[in-house]
C-alpha cells in the first residue's frame, strides 16, 4: 500500500499552473512591496486561517505556498424582489485576471445560454433579467492573466417556490438487522415521508447478487418512471466492482460502483464509465466491516453503528444539531501542478457557507497541533468539509498528527468526533470505500454529526444546487452524469463507474424546525388541528392529510396558515393522518426560497388498532413500558398513586407510534412503593 510521496507532491512553496509552468511562483516573487501587500491582505481576509492572521497580521504567500483557490471562482449572490434582481459577487484572482464570462441557463437545461463577457478587473455583475418566484443557474469562466482558467457555479434564486412534492425512493435495506432496527427504519421511513418522499420499501439479502437487487429497483423505476427519483441503500447492500480504473495514480482495479443502482438505462457489462446517465439519485449508508481497528478500544458493533447513524439522521432533519454556516478546507496536496483537487471545496462552498466562512487548516509540516485540520474539526462544527492529502485506506497525510507524515486515521474521526456534516475528501485509496475502516465510512461512523461523504477531486463534485434547498443526491447525479456541462480547469474521470455517495442521498443543507404537539379535537365544523409553533421564524404553515402515515399526502391549505390551529371541514370517520409542516423564507448565500420543515403527524380515527397491552421491564435508566402500537397514532403515558384515584398524571407527552411496538421509559421514579401507569390513544 504506497502512499505518495507528500514532499514531491506538495512542496513548502507556490504552485504551479499546467500552461504557465512555475508562473505564479514567479509573479509571486516579481510583484512590487505594495502589490504583494495587497495580495497577502486579500488571502488574510478572504479565509480564516487558524494562526496566520492573527490581529490582523497578513501571513506570506511564500509561507503559505498554496494557491488552489485560483482555479475556482468563488460566488455568493445577494438578491432584491422590487425590481427584481440577482446581484453576483466574487474574489478577484489574486495574481490578475484577464476576462470573466457570465453564462445563465435554467436548472434543468443541458447547454449554457448565451455568455457575457466582463474586464478581468469586474468582481460582480447583476442580472436585472429575473423574476420574483424564479430560479437561475450560473457559471462563470474566467481566464486568468497568467494563462489558467477558473470555474464558478451558483444556483441562485429570489423567493424560489416550495419544493412539497419530491418524489418516490425507492428505500433498499439489508434485512440483517432489519428487525432490530425496526422502529429506527420507521421513523425514517416517516421522516422520508415528511419531507415530501413517496418511500417504496425493499428489503433484501446480502447475499443477494447485485444484479438481483437492481432488477427490484429497475422494476420499481419502471412502473412510475416520472415519479421515482431516488435509491437510497442502508446497511450492506451488495456491492458491484467494475471497470478498470487507475484514478488514483497507483494501480488499474475495478471499482465500487452504485451508479450501477441509479442507471435505469445503461447495459452493465463491466464498464470503467456509465454507459448512459444515471436517472436515480443514489447513496449508501454501509457499515460493514468497520471494527476499528487502530482505536483504543473497538468500535461498536455494525448494528449499533447503523442505529446511531439513522439517529444522527433524526436530529439534523428535525434541526435537534445546530451548526454555523461555515465550512473547513485542508489541503496538503495543492494545486498540484493545475489538477487542484481542492478546487472542489473552494469552489462549492463559498455559495453555501458565505463569504468570509471557509477556514482554512494547517497542513504545513511545522503546523502546531491545533491547527491542523482534525483538531479544527474536532473542536468546532462544520456545515462543510474538504480535506486531502496523500493517503491510503484508512489515513489521509498532514490532516493529523500521527507519524512522519502527520496522518488522520478513521480512529481519529470517530474517536474525536469529526464534527462536520457533509464531507468531501480526495487522496489514494479513498475511493475504494468498500474495506476495513474505510476513511471515508468512517465519517458515517462518527457518533454525533458525519452524515455524508464523496471522493471529490478525479472528478470534481459540484454542490452549488444545496444552496436553494436541492438534496445532496441531487449533486451526486450531477456529478455521476457530468461530462463538460460543470468543468473545472482539469477534470479527470468524468462518469467514472466509481463516483458514489457515502449517506443518505434525501438530506438538505438548511433544516428547519418544526413544529410540536400536533392534536386533533373533533368539533360540529370537522376537525380542529393545533400545534405548537416552530421555534424558528417561520412565514406560515401547510397542513396535509393521507389514509396512512406514510402517505402520500394531499394538502388542504390553500395558503400558508399564519396562527398554530385548523380546521379540517372533511367529516369522515374514517382513519386518516394529518401532517403539518413549517415553512420559512430561507436567506443563503444563494439567494432564497420557501424551505419546509419536517412534517409532525397525528393519525386520527378508526381506533388504535385493538386493545393496548403493556409490558414492562426495569434498567439502569428507569422503567420501560412497551405497548402495541399504530404506526403515526399518538399515545400518551399517565401515572397514578393508585388505581382508585381520579387524578392521573400527565406523565410522557404526546408519543408518535413509529412501529408495532412503541417503548417510552419512566426515569423519574417517585421514592413511593408503586406507581400505576394507563397508556391512552387520543
Amino acid at each position: 500500500m504506497q502512499k505518495w510521496p507528500i514532499r514531491k507532491l506538495r512542496p513548502n512553496k507556490p504552485g504551479y499552473t499546467i500552461s504557465s509552468g512555475n508562473g505564479i511562483r514567479r509573479a509571486i516573487q516579481s510583484v512590487n512591496a505594495q502589490n504583494l501587500a495587497s495580495v497577502k491582505f486579500l488571502h488574510c481576509g478572504r479565509f480564516l486561517l487558524a494562526g496566520f492572521c492573527l490581529l490582523g497580521t497578513p501571513f506570506s504567500l511564500k509561507v503559505r505556498g498554496d494557491s488552489t483557490w485560483v482555479y475556482a471562482v468563488q460566488i455568493s449572490a445577494s438578491v432584491q424582489t422590487s425590481p427584481a434582481a440577482i446581484t453576483l459577487r466574487w474574489e478577484p484572482d489574486a495574481y490578475g485576471a484577464a476576462s470573466y464570462t457570465i453564462f445563465r441557463k435554467s436548472r434543468d437545461a443541458t447547454v449554457w445560454g448565451a455568455g457575457t463577457l466582463l474586464s478581468g478587473s469586474a468582481s460582480n455583475y447583476v442580472d436585472m433579467s429575473v423574476a420574483a418566484g424564479g430560479a437561475y443557474e450560473y457559471q462563470i469562466v474566467k481566464v486568468a492573466s497568467l494563462g489558467y482558467a477558473g470555474y464558478g457555479y451558483i444556483y441562485a434564486g429570489i423567493n424560489a417556490p416550495l419544493v412539497e412534492d419530491r418524489g418516490k425512493i425507492i428505500l433498499v435495506v439489508d434485512n440483517t438487522y432489519a428487525a432490530n432496527l425496526s422502529a429506527e427504519l420507521m421513523g425514517l421511513q416517516m421522516d422520508l415521508a415528511g419531507d415530501g418522499w413517496t418511500v417504496i420499501r425493499r428489503d433484501v439479502s446480502r447475499s443477494d447478487t447485485p444484479d438481483k437487487v437492481r432488477a427490484i429497483i429497475v422494476n420499481d423505476y419502471q412502473s412510475d418512471p416520472a415519479k421515482v427519483r431516488a435509491v437510497f441503500l442502508v446497511g450492506r447492500v451488495p456491492v458491484l466492482r467494475s471497470g478498470n480504473l487507475n484514478v488514483d495514480g497507483h494501480q488499474a482495479r475495478p471499482m465500487p460502483a452504485d451508479a450501477y443502482y441509479g442507471d435505469m438505462q445503461g447495459l452493465w457489462n463491466n464498464p470503467s464509465y456509465l454507459p448512459s446517465d444515471v436517472e436515480l439519485m443514489v447513496g449508501r449508508v454501509d457499515l460493514f466491516n468497520l471494527p476499528g481497528n487502530l482505536a483504543p478500544a473497538p468500535w461498536p458493533s455494525e448494528l449499533e453503528l447503523l442505529r446511531n447513524y439513522l439517529k444522527k439522521d433524526h436530529n439534523w432533519r428535525h434541526q435537534k444539531l445546530h451548526i454555523p454556516r461555515r465550512a473547513l478546507l485542508g489541503n496538503r496536496i495543492g494545486d498540484a501542478s493545475g489538477l487542484a483537487y481542492a478546487a472542489s471545496g473552494f469552489r462549492s462552498f463559498e455559495p453555501l457557507a458565505g463569504p468570509g466562512q471557509i477556514f482554512l487548516a494547517n497542513e504545513l509540516d511545522s503546523a502546531p497541533r491545533e491547527q491542523r485540520w482534525i483538531s479544527m474539526v474536532t473542536a468546532g462544527a462544520y456545515l462543510l468539509s474538504y480535506s486531502c492529502g496523500g493517503g491510503d485506506y484508512t489515513s489521509m497525510s498532514a490532516m493529523g498528527t500521527h507519524g512522519q507524515y502527520f496522518d488522520v486515521w478513521s480512529a481519529d474521526i470517530v474517536g474525536q468526533d469529526a464534527r462536520a456534516v457533509f464531507f468531501m475528501m480526495y487522496g489514494s485509496w479513498f475511493g475504494d470505500w468498500d474495506s476495513t475502516d474505510n476513511l471515508m465510512r468512517s465519517v458515517l461512523a462518527t457518533p454525533t454529526m458525519g452524515l455524508t461523504c464523496c471522493y471529490s477531486g478525479r472528478p470534481h463534485w459540484f454542490l452549488h444546487h444545496m444552496g436553494l434547498g436541492e438534496p445532496i443526491g441531487y449533486s451526486a447525479r450531477v456529478a455521476m452524469n457530468n461530462s463538460t456541462l460543470y468543468k473545472a480547469q482539469t477534470n479527470a474521470f468524468t462518469r467514472g463507474v466509481h463516483i458514489a455517495l457515502l449517506g443518505d442521498p434525501t438530506l438538505r443543507l438548511h433544516p428547519v424546525a418544526p413544529p410540536d404537539a400536533l392534536t386533533a379535537v373533533p368539533g360540529a365544523q370537522g376537525t380542529v388541528l393545533n400545534w405548537a409553533a416552530s421555534p424558528d421564524l417561520v412565514v406560515g404553515y401547510h397542513v396535509y392529510r393521507a389514509a396512512s402515515a406514510l402517505g402520500p399526502f394531499t394538502r388542504l391549505t390553500s395558503a400558508l396558515v399564519t396562527t398554530s390551529s385548523f380546521t379540517d371541514t372533511t367529516l369522515s370517520a374514517d382513519p386518516k393522518t394529518y401532517m403539518v409542516r413549517a415553512v420559512k423564507l430561507e436567506s443563503t448565500p444563494s439567494g432564497t426560497y420557501y424551505n419546509p420543515s419536517q412534517g409532525i403527524f397525528l393519525a386520527v380515527g378508526g381506533g388504535t388498532g385493538g386493545q393496548i397491552t403493556i409490558q414492562t421491564s426495569r434498567g439502569p435508566g428507569g422503567l420501560t413500558l412497551r405497548w402495541n402500537s399504530r404506526v403515526g397514532q399518538t399515545y400518551r403515558v399517565q401515572g397514578n398513586a393508585g388505581l382508585t384515584k381520579t387524578n392521573w398524571t400527565e406523565l410522557s407527552g404526546n408519543i408518535q407510534g413509529t412501529g408495532s411496538i412503541t417503548s417510552w421509559t419512566d426515569a423519574s421514579l417517585p421514592a413511593i412503593h408503586q406507581r400505576f401507569y394507563r397508556v391512552l390513544a387520543p
